[in-house]
């Protein structure tokens, strides 16, 4: 039996490929949307991709069952009460599909998602008992599913299954199978979940606090006490992957734009999202631009930010970052991407038309406004878990995601100052806030974590 974990940088995101060369066949389960690994494994291997499987419809990244679809004809599986739109086989409780030396029995186990499956995995020529369990999103290596994402109508019924999948399905399975998720450190679809890929049953029914509780009851109160931020790009990507996602060949061609051609565009009513450094950023930018830089969980951050239906248009610093962020844009179904400003912010300086900044201020010079009694705001952007470690004296502390959500309540021609862990966060949040009218916001580089190495003090 072949087997063979691949991980998603930044979304957390784990797809398997099994199979068996002996057989020249594999499966694909939860693959992302750029399949071209896939089809390298393929190729070197000798096994032709013959199924994929999604353990769910997914919230946080689109699907590659299309593409694989389409590329190599393979057939399509997912639970029977998935109700998705495209061509599929549907699975059921007590399923089994065999390729070669691989046998794959089909648990269903919702709570995560009301469609959501298990595999279990024998390698059938080493003995006739499962070796491993592919969890999807109901159990991680030390969390569990979130229920929430389905829709607060069906909250409590979601909650009762992720116990019964956990407490009862999982239950009567063997400590010694190996655990293989469907998500990891960096995904929305859990908190708390460890780096490590993989773990046993034994080990999560004994480490992992979820698996731990002696009632329902105590459980629930649990599992209801707080939810990861909920992405604007969820809805999106779940009715996405319910529909069937259009090919990647279908996408708008890429283009590298004059400055000319790229303010028309703007002021078509396009969405700029420049992808440079805080300091690049800060020095000059195109004056309503977004400035979400290339870094793992950057999906996550464009999810939040952006409307998913939004028109786009990218500032890079070379083509191969434009390639990069379209494909980070791809995986989480923002495909409407127009192009690029060729050139980039030199060309548009050039071009005579208006830039912004957004100052950068120092642990050193934010540390001397505090002693000095300036005027300013100091908004602390963190998660309340990052704050609990320690703040900032006199810092508001409102959460990344609220500020995109509601905004702050501050006059907007007066100083502020926004700060986050590292400095990338708030480069967001003040680029977010000049763009809705803002005129004095700044942000702190280096962070927290800058504040601290400076050896300045935090409050407890």
């Amino acid at each position: 039996m072949y087997f063979k974990q691949l991980t998603t940088e930044g979304l957390g995101c784990y797809s398997y490929v099994i199979g068996c060369p002996a057989a020249g066949e594999m499966v694909i389960v939860d693959p992302r949307r750029d399949v071209q690994e896939y089809l390298d494994i393929s190729r070197e291997e000798g096994m032709k991709i013959t199924r994929v499987i999604n353990t769910h419809v997914h919230a946080d990244h689109v699907g590659g069952e299309q593409e694989l679809k389409s590329l190599v004809g393979a057939e399509l599986f997912i639970h029977e009460n998935a109700d998705v739109g495209y061509e599929h086989t549907p699975i059921k409780e007590g399923d089994t599909i065999t390729v070669g030396a691989a046998k794959l029995d089909f648990l269903y186990t919702p709570g995560h998602t009301p469609n959501a499956i298990s595999i279990l995995v024998t390698d059938i020529m080493r003995g006739a008992e499962p070796w491993m369990i592919l969890t999807g999103d109901l159990l991680f290596v030390g969390d569990i599913g979130r229920p929430d994402l389905p829709g607060d109508e069906i909250l409590d019924e979601q909650v009762e299954n992720l116990y019964n999948s956990l407490y009862v399905k999982l239950g009567e399975l063997p400590d010694y199978l190996e655990v293989y998720p469907a998500h990891g450190q960096g995904s929305l679809c859990g908190k708390g979940m460890s780096a490590k890929p993989s773990s046993t049953l034994g080990y999560e029914r004994r480490y992992n606090p979820m698996l731990r509780f002696k009632t329902f009851e105590d459980f629930k109160v649990k599992v209801m006490e707080s939810f990861p931020s909920r992405p604007k790009s969820f809805t999106h990507i779940i009715n996405t992957n319910f529909k069937g996602a259009p090919l990647l060949e279908r996408c708008p061609l890429d283009r590298a734009m004059n400055p000319e051609k790229f303010k028309q565009m703007i002021d078509q009513g396009c969405t700029v999202i420049d992808v440079r450094d805080a300091a690049g950023f800060g020095g000059f930018h195109i004056p309503g631009s977004l400035n979400i830089g290339l870094e793992k969980q950057l999906a996550n951050w464009v999810g939040m930010a952006v409307e998913p239906d939004s028109d786009l248009l990218l500032v890079v610093n070379s083509k191969e970052d434009y390639d990069r962020m379209c494909t980070e844009l791809h995986r989480i179904g923002y495909d409407r991407i127009f192009g690029y400003l060729h050139g980039g912010m030199a060309a548009w300086l050039l071009a005579g038309y208006p830039v912004e900044g957004l100052a950068q201020k120092s642990t050193q010079q934010l540390h001397d406004a505090i002693t000095e009694g300036k005027e300013f705001t100091l908004i602390d952007v963190r998660t309340p878990a990052e704050v609990a470690a320690g703040k900032i004296k006199g810092a508001i502390h409102k959460p990344f995601a609220k500020i995109l959500d509601e905004g702050i309540d501050v006059d907007k021609d007066s100083p502020i100052i926004v700060m986050c862990g590292s400095g990338y966060r708030s480069n967001i949040a003040g680029s977010y806030l000049q763009s809705n009218g803002y005129t004095q916001v700044c942000s702190l580089a280096g962070g927290a974590i800058a504040w601290t190495r400076s050896g300045f003090e935090m409050e407890h």
